[in-house]
């Protein structure tokens, strides 16, 4: 009877112990939390760590968090869609006690960085960009604009920026939420400010500036919209194009007027050139023949209207028609030498010519009983085709008589198939082993 009674009275008593500790246990309350990422930027999961002591009851409130109550011990993860500051508190009580504790925690806005670079007019220096924000969230801005006038804004409605520069200009945006960076670039391309040129040159074949001349007209213009040529006296072959001519049919001096716009301004450029009066005569200088062995490294062809001399590996498809001088050098020594006709050029070791012509030479005319007389002197003084003009040369002259070195210079007179009349001055010979070759000058009336 005594051991039953015993024992109850220990339980009792074990009892009253255990309520004495729970009525006076401490209460502390903490806790902790950890943001899913370090940015404090929403939307953002807030993991909750409860490190209070002494409680039996919990009651959680988080201001703007989903979910917003809890009533665990540990809510574990919190999430928080709108920035700002959020309240988080928590509220802890045991049978004797009841207290709370609240932080605050500041989140960040979400940011979406953008923006809108538009060139004002067009991309020819100088350029205005127009700038449109389209950033949400941000709190703060820095403009950077490379080479620009400003050079930086810190305003969330940028200013209009200027680009005198040529050359890409690089456009960037840094923002911030307060707690992040974020940036934006964009590039805009500057073209050189509008610059009016152009080269004015005659012709391939008026590079004596004679009427009638063909002039070329060189575009060096750069950053033009339209541009419009002007000449009174002269006929242009377009008004608007860039590469272009301008042909004078008389003597005189004209003016060429080059007007370039390009939305921004317009510019005006303005060049002379003087057409001199038709000699009919054209004069060509330094011509080099060589010997019949040198017809491959030299040549020994001729056209007085191309200018040009041909060698033996040259195609003549073409310009065989235009050839009317073959030279025929017998030997490095020259003593043997005389103009041929292209139509003969076989008879003389040369291959044919296609389309070869007929050209009469008179080559020494010290022999030739043809009554002509054409002196150096003749030669050097013959500003226009008039001593050309009374010359004649018959058809039946001694003309294909040989020469030698021994009378420098020499005077050789011609007339081409087409009736054009001419005098070549040979004034040296080169004596260069198989590729010797004579230097002439030669003037012959023009090809109308």
């Amino acid at each position: 009877m005594i051991k039953p009674i015993l024992y109850t009275l220990c339980c009792l008593l074990l009892l009253l112990a255990a309520c004495y500790k729970e009525v006076n246990r401490p209460l502390t309350i903490d806790f902790a939390y950890v943001l899913a990422d370090s940015s404090h930027t929403v939307p953002i999961s807030v993991n909750i760590t409860n490190r209070s002591t002494g409680a039996s009851g919990f009651k959680w409130t988080f201001e703007g968090g989903e979910p917003a109550t809890s009533d665990y011990e540990n809510p574990g993860t919190i999430s928080f869609a709108q920035a700002g500051p959020h309240k988080i508190t928590l509220e802890a009580w045991n049978a004797d006690t009841r207290n709370s504790k609240t932080i605050i925690l500041q989140l960040d806005s979400a940011v979406q960085v953008a923006f809108d670079a538009e060139i004002q007019v067009n991309d020819f220096s100088p350029v205005q960009v127009k700038l449109t924000d389209h950033t949400e969230g941000a709190s703060s801005y820095n403009w950077t604009f490379q080479d620009g006038d400003p050079a930086s804004a810190n305003t969330a409605i940028p200013p209009v920026v200027t680009f005198t520069t040529p050359g890409p200009h690089t456009i960037t945006l840094k923002v911030s939420n307060g707690g992040q960076q974020f940036t934006a670039s964009k590039t805009i391309t500057v073209k050189p400010p509008l610059h009016t040129d152009f080269t004015l040159n005659p012709g391939s074949f008026d590079d004596d500036f004679e009427a009638p001349l063909t002039a070329v007209l060189g575009g060096k213009s750069v950053s033009y919209l339209t541009q419009q040529w002007q000449c009174a006296g002269g006929v242009l072959a377009s008004d608007t194009a860039a590469a272009n001519t301008v042909y004078f049919a008389n003597p005189g001096t004209y003016t060429i007027t080059l007007t370039n716009t390009n939305g921004k301004g317009s510019q005006t450029v303005d060049k002379t050139i003087t057409v001199k009066a038709n000699s009919r005569l054209r004069t060509i200088t330094d011509v080099k023949l060589g010997i019949s062995t040198a017809h491959a490294d030299i040549g020994c062809f001729y056209s007085t209207r191309l200018r040009k001399v041909y060698r033996k590996t040259d195609d003549l498809t073409i310009d065989g028609k235009e050839i009317d001088l073959v030279f025929f050098g017998l030997s490095r020594s020259f003593t043997y030498n005389k103009f041929v006709s292209p139509d003969s050029a076989t008879s003389y070791t040369f291959p044919a010519i296609p389309g070869a012509t007929v050209t009469r030479f008179i080559n020494k005319q010290e022999q030739c009983n043809c009554g002509v007389s054409f002196s150096v002197s003749d030669f050097d003084n013959m500003l226009n085709d008039a001593p050309l003009q009374a010359l004649q040369l018959p058809a039946g002259a001694n003309g294909a008589l040989q020469f030698d070195q021994a009378v420098l210079p020499r005077i050789i007179l011609f007339q081409t198939a087409d009736g054009r009349k001419g005098a070549i001055k040979i004034k040296e010979y080169v004596l260069e082993g198989s590729t010797a070759y004579i230097m002439a000058d030669i003037k012959v009336q023009k090809y109308e």
